[in-house]
């Protein structure tokens, strides 16, 4: 059983740290630490590394990654249910839990969203409250717009 491999990686939104092993990525989370991209990323890691970079310049709306976070059952059924949400569209809280087939669950849902190892790749950043509020994300509300701008269909020009 090989070990798991840690690469860093410098995107726009802080330093990614990516972790992974043949398994397949179990986390990618940003970090506050500000790091340059690793000098020698891991063989197991090269491509993540890849396609984050081809998100981030805009060319890639879909990952094709193998992945492998842990987690409960029930989160992993989340982080499943997630991945169905397309680029540049968000979900609400509610509507995932309905998805999930269980409204009441809305808060475990919320919170198993909050526990996402694989930050971006399942992109727990497009679940938004109802009220079309940007309510938690773990990397914090700045990152969640800047992604969900990141991947709107109409560009924003800011007029100053």
């Amino acid at each position: 059983m090989e070990s798991s491999q840690t690469a860093y990686y410098k995107t726009p939104i802080g330093t990614a740290k990516i972790v992974g092993d043949e398994n397949g990525i179990s986390a990618v989370t940003v970090i506050d630490e500000s790091l340059e991209t690793s000098a020698k990323i891991p063989k197991i890691l090269k491509d993540c590394v890849q396609q984050l970079d081809e998100y981030f310049s805009g060319t890639r709306k879909q990952f094709d990654l193998k992945l492998n976070p842990q987690g409960t059952d029930f989160q992993k059924r989340v982080w499943k249910e997630l991945l169905l949400v397309s680029y540049g569209k968000t979900r609400t809280y509610l509507e995932q839990s309905k998805q999930l087939g269980d409204v009441k669950a809305i808060r475990a849902v919320a919170s198993a969203n909050g526990k996402n190892p694989i930050w971006i790749i399942i992109p727990c950043h497009r679940i938004i409250g109802s009220d079309g509020s940007l309510t938690g994300y773990a990397g914090g509300i700045w990152r969640k717009k800047w992604l969900l701008e990141h991947e709107s269909p109409s560009t924003q020009q800011s007029l100053f």
